[in-house]
């Protein structure tokens, strides 16, 4: 019999504020739950640039520092 995934909750810094993560820890999820385009932002993770290529593949955890830039256009 295979185990559930059982996501557990955390907190982690977006933008400078505390943020709780709940169910998927994938940043691209996050991306998705906040309603971002990803060909409209830019990460940092921990000070480092995530490349948009590793959005899906990067997990969050517990005490991850995260800025999210959010591209707009304007005129």
């Amino acid at each position: 019999m295979g185990a559930a995934k059982d996501f557990s909750a955390f907190t982690i810094t977006l933008n400078g504020e505390p943020y709780r993560v709940e169910g998927e820890a994938r940043l691209s999820a996050l991306i998705a739950a906040l309603k971002m385009r990803p060909t409209r932002i830019a990460v940092e993770l921990n000070r480092e640039v995530v490349p948009k290529a590793d959005y899906d593949k990067t997990i969050l955890k517990a005490g991850d520092q995260l800025e999210i830039i959010n591209f707009v256009g304007g005129g």
